[in-house]
């Protein structure tokens, strides 16, 4: 700690203008921000000014290394900051929305981290048509680990090995069974936080980071039913559709916003059949509600 009483510490769970920060000093403090600033996630490295050993408040945040966040037209939402791999979880029952899917690969790929998409409840008989479905995702690259998360989370474990992963998907789909399965004492470290904070249930709505060994953290998130990229304009956009990487600048047309532009290498490529044409159309969809609905400050 620095003679003006500033600390170092880590974000663990983050709770609306609230956050738990594991400060350098071993005590975990409950802690308020500065001003109306709110832009803090889990897993940012903060500077704190204690107060007492139990309260602080935060005073700025060193540059991340990533930040996986989503938005929609009115406002953004940090997800989790300096996270090393997005795992993605989809389940055969309740179904999940390929669009929420291509949202969070897009919102990944913009983010520069690395993906793995698990197919929780594999044992279930609809799990063969979702690994069909999930197929050309493996094909462009995406790992896909195929789970049984109540029986056995063994096939899991050393995919996070020295990973700062998030855990992400839509509700239903099997998070919390995962991180039980992970962590056992999970859920009880969820209680003592809502006693402690004093926010009850509500407590599961928001982002908590664990440490499943010295090397490995896991932060879970929330179940969601959209996850937008408002953020991201047309440009930032194609460039998070991994496959379109390669034909970017290829077009006929610098500015080729890949939508009707005729000489749209892209465009080319999805009539070739090498790009899908589902994909280029949930692109599409994409750009043109966030060209409709573009922010001036999200430029």
């Amino acid at each position: 700690m620095t003679s003006d009483g500033i600390i170092r510490g880590l974000i663990v769970a983050a709770y609306g203008r609230r956050f738990l920060v594991e400060c350098a000093d071993g005590i975990t403090r409950d802690c308020v921000t500065r001003g109306k600033r709110n832009d803090y996630a889990c897993g940012d490295d903060v500077a704190v000014a204690v107060q007492n050993d139990t309260q602080g408040a935060i005073n700025d945040c060193a540059p991340r290394k990533s930040l996986l966040y989503r938005s929609d037209q009115w406002k953004q939402k940090l997800i989790a900051a300096n996270v090393t791999q997005v795992v993605i979880v989809v389940a055969p029952v309740p179904s999940f929305d390929l669009n929420v899917l291509d949202c969070c690969l897009a919102a990944a790929g913009d983010a520069d981290i690395k993906v793995l998409i698990v197919l929780n409840k594999a044992e279930l008989a609809e799990a063969a048509t979702s690994e069909a479905v999930l197929a050309p995702f493996a094909a462009l690259g995406y790992p896909l680990l195929k789970l049984v998360a109540r029986d056995n989370i063994n096939p899991l474990r050393p995919l996070l090995d020295g990973h700062r992963s998030v855990l992400v998907g839509e509700s239903g789909m099997g998070k919390s069974t995962i991180l039980n399965q992970l962590l056992p004492g999970a859920a009880a470290q969820t209680r003592e936080v809502s006693a402690s904070l004093g926010t009850g249930k509500h407590t599961t709505t928001h982002a908590r980071l664990y440490r499943l060994d010295a090397r490995s953290e896991l932060i879970d998130t929330p179940g969601v039913q959209a996850f937008g990229v408002h953020h991201l304009g047309v440009e930032d956009l194609a460039g998070a559709f991994i496959e379109f990487r390669p034909l970017l600048g290829h077009c006929r047309f610098r500015d080729c916003r890949h939508l009707a532009e005729p000489g749209c290498a892209i465009a080319a490529a999805e009539t070739a059949g090498t790009i899908s044409a589902r994909r280029l159309a949930s692109f599409r969809r994409l750009a043109e509600e966030n060209l409709r609905l573009k922010r001036p400050d999200w430029e």
